[in-house]
């Protein structure tokens, strides 16, 4: 657990740091240079740094361990965050598509070449904060730094659009083409409707997870297989499972022969826990309800 906080601070830091320097370049140049799309790219990663900000603050609530007044922990509290991010994400998008909107009312003024340099620059320096921050959060399941993720491979995208924008304005003034000159417009409403679709994806999970919507299939019927190993379970009669966070919530009824003790039970119900927990890392409760089953059923 300790290991996991830390990571995932470390990747929060690296995330702020670099999108500070990123968004001050991006806005600079984006203003300096006349180029919509660079702009809201830079607007974009200041969303970032205000995503990493938050999750710097919350990752250590995730972590707390289960308490009198939060008997199933704190992880839900990654999912909030990522929650407000998202939300986050979705203002941001209608800002910058009404920005490049209304570009096109105005006097076309090219983006400067070195508008297109920033946008190259972030890309690369995206890509390897996305590939970085992804598989971190896959190996520690953190629904925080999987935001942190997104909002990166939002970026990507951003900035291969930007760049794509400047570069056919640029072209569009050289060779004297009206309609390329409105790349970088029209390449800014692009951004626009992938920060959007980031910030959809982030929320419909999110409040999945608060309405502790079922785990995939395929998941719960691994549970099912070693569950069947145990030749005292005669019947498996419901098993649910939910994500809480970073972490799964396991419920489960079975049935076992009327005339086992109460000590059997107990250690049956035991050995089934652990075997999950051994299995799946990510679970952190198996709670077990013990049906009397009667051979003539």
């Amino acid at each position: 657990m300790e290991l996991r906080e830390a990571l995932a601070k470390k990747v929060a830091w690296i995330s702020v740091v670099s999108n500070v320097i990123l968004t001050l370049g991006k806005i600079i140049i984006g203003l300096y240079g006349n180029s919509d799309s660079v702009f809201a790219d830079g607007i974009h990663s200041a969303a970032d740094v205000f995503a990493s900000i938050i999750v710097l603050v919350v990752i250590r609530i995730s972590n707390k361990p289960a308490d009198k007044e939060h008997p199933y922990g704190h992880g839900k509290a990654e999912v909030i965050v990522s929650g407000i991010v998202g939300i986050l994400l979705f203002f941001v998008s209608i800002y910058v598509v009404y920005e490049g909107i209304s570009g096109f009312f105005h006097k076309i003024e090219t983006p400067s070449l070195l508008a297109l340099w920033v946008a190259i620059f972030s890309f690369l320096a995206k890509v390897i904060l996305f590939r970085t921050s992804l598989g971190v959060s896959k190996q520690y399941n953190s629904k925080a730094i999987e935001a942190i993720a997104f909002d990166h491979k939002a970026d990507i995208w951003a900035s291969i659009a930007a760049a794509i924008g400047v570069l056919l304005s640029i072209i569009g003034e050289w060779a004297n083409i009206a309609i390329l000159q409105y790349g970088d417009k029209v390449a800014s409403i692009f951004v626009a409707y992938l920060i959007f679709r980031i910030s959809k994806e982030m929320l419909i999970e999110a409040f999945d997870i608060l309405l502790e919507r079922s785990i995939n299939t395929d998941t719960l019927k691994d549970y099912l297989a070693i569950i069947s190993e145990f030749d005292k379970v005669k019947r498996i009669d419901r098993i649910r499972a939910r994500e809480h966070g970073h972490y799964i919530l396991v419920d489960l009824r079975i049935s076992v022969d009327h005339s086992m003790t109460i000590k059997e039970g107990h250690d049956l119900s035991k050995a089934i826990k652990e075997k999950l927990m051994s299995k799946f890392d990510n679970i952190k409760e198996v709670l077990i309800h013990l049906n009397p089953f009667y051979p003539e059923e």
